[in-house]
């Protein structure tokens, strides 16, 4: 059936192509990077520009950066070990917080909360000095294991999570009580599934947080084969300053875990927002 005149939005549908356009113009730069990344040395800055290349060197750039003199693969093992073992102990840690915070009342509960709260206030770059000094003391300095630990308490997540635990009833909590459940119970068998899709938006910024960290292993790693991927980086420019088609081939690698983590969780990132939304 034909659509009517009237059923037809033009507002929503102009503003619809002009969303489309700016978002193209993001995405420019990284089409750029992609395509640099695919070429050969003498055609990066070729002007205008060309957006497919006349002659592809990718797999070359690409074996180089993974497998030539300063191994990509080594690094993104590093990332993965750190990136992983710290969204999942930085999530649960965050999770079991927001719960005491939220469903165990306790004389001083909010007190303590907002002390926890008030350290989010401090920042980071003034505490490194002690942080650094105890690491040295107790023998976590350049290791992954030092790395991991720096980033699996989280203020914000447990700010954050809390938020999502307080819109669940009371009632559920009371009825799983009046069956002889504790509240660790309580928490894995209620608690988690309730708030599961803001428990993946959270683990995924705490992956994206900690794979882009430069800072932490800037100051805590020494050793190179203990590098992650944003130092890895910052020495593969120095080391291919003249390369610049390696040195974007090297860039995608670096953010490609990062798109593959949002596309397979961006599902979850929605559910989360729809459900900060609701109000219990």
């Amino acid at each position: 059936m034909p659509i009517s005149k009237e059923g037809f939005n033009w507002r929503k549908t102009i503003l619809t192509a002009i969303m489309f356009a700016i978002s193209i113009l993001f995405l420019l730069p990284f089409i750029w990077m992609l395509v640099t990344s695919f070429k050969v040395e003498s055609d990066v800055f070729v002007y205008p520009i060309e957006w497919i290349p006349r002659q592809w060197n990718a797999i070359r750039n690409y074996s180089d950066v993974w497998v030539g003199d300063y191994p990509f693969w080594k690094y993104y093992l590093n990332s993965i070990k750190v990136g992983v073992t710290t969204t999942i102990i930085s999530s649960l840690v965050s999770a079991l917080a927001a719960y005491g915070f939220s469903k165990i009342q306790f004389k001083g509960s909010n007190y303590l909360f907002l002390i926890v709260l008030a350290t989010y206030m401090v920042p980071s770059q003034a505490i490194l000095i002690p942080q650094f000094i105890l690491y040295r003391q107790i023998g976590l300095f350049d290791s992954l294991f030092g790395l991991i630990l720096l980033g699996s308490f989280s203020v914000l997540g447990t700010f954050m999570l809390r938020q999502f635990f307080m819109g669940i009833h009371q009632e559920f909590i009371e009825s799983a009580k009046i069956d002889g459940a504790n509240h660790f119970r309580i928490f894995w068998s209620i608690g988690l599934p309730l708030v599961k899709p803001a428990i993946a938006t959270y683990a995924i910024l705490r992956f994206i947080w900690t794979w882009n960290d430069y800072q932490g292993p800037l100051i805590f790693l020494r050793s190179d084969h203990l590098f992650t991927i944003p130092l890895a980086m910052q020495k593969f420019t120095s080391l291919s300053g003249e390369f610049y088609s390696l040195i974007m081939a090297a860039a995608v690698s670096a953010i490609l875990p990062l798109l593959i983590v949002f596309i397979i969780g961006q599902k979850s990132v929605i559910e989360g927002i729809a459900l900060g939304g609701v109000k219990g």
